[in-house]
């Protein structure tokens, strides 16, 4: 019998840390006009003025996997996903506030 192997590899990024677009591209193995499409819909938002300048967040790595697992698990265009990306980060503040209150408020 056969056996196969899976191999992982990654990288970890610190959210403080800026990514050009290359950088973005090449972490989530996609190509730049994706990625400009993303920013269009405003999933991620890059800081200077033009593509070969742009810089993006570490946050923004996040962002564009959770938009590419919405697409492809989903079939969810990129208006779509925004909206849920965005839904999703909220309910994630709000459930750490909720945990903060029980936690420092409510003792």
């Amino acid at each position: 019998m056969k056996q196969s192997r899976l191999t992982l590899s990654g990288a970890v990024i610190d959210e403080t840390a800026e990514l050009t677009l290359g950088e973005l591209c090449r972490a989530c193995a996609i190509h730049a006009e994706l990625i400009m499409d993303m920013v269009a819909e405003g999933i991620v938002e890059p800081r200077g003025s033009e593509p070969p300048d742009w810089r993006f967040p570490g946050t923004a790595l996040r962002r564009v996997e959770l938009t590419l697992r919405l697409q492809r698990d989903l079939q969810i265009n990129l208006a779509g996903t925004a909206l849920v990306v965005d839904l999703l980060e909220e309910l994630q503040e709000l459930r750490a506030r909720v945990q903060f209150f029980e936690r420092h408020i409510l003792k």
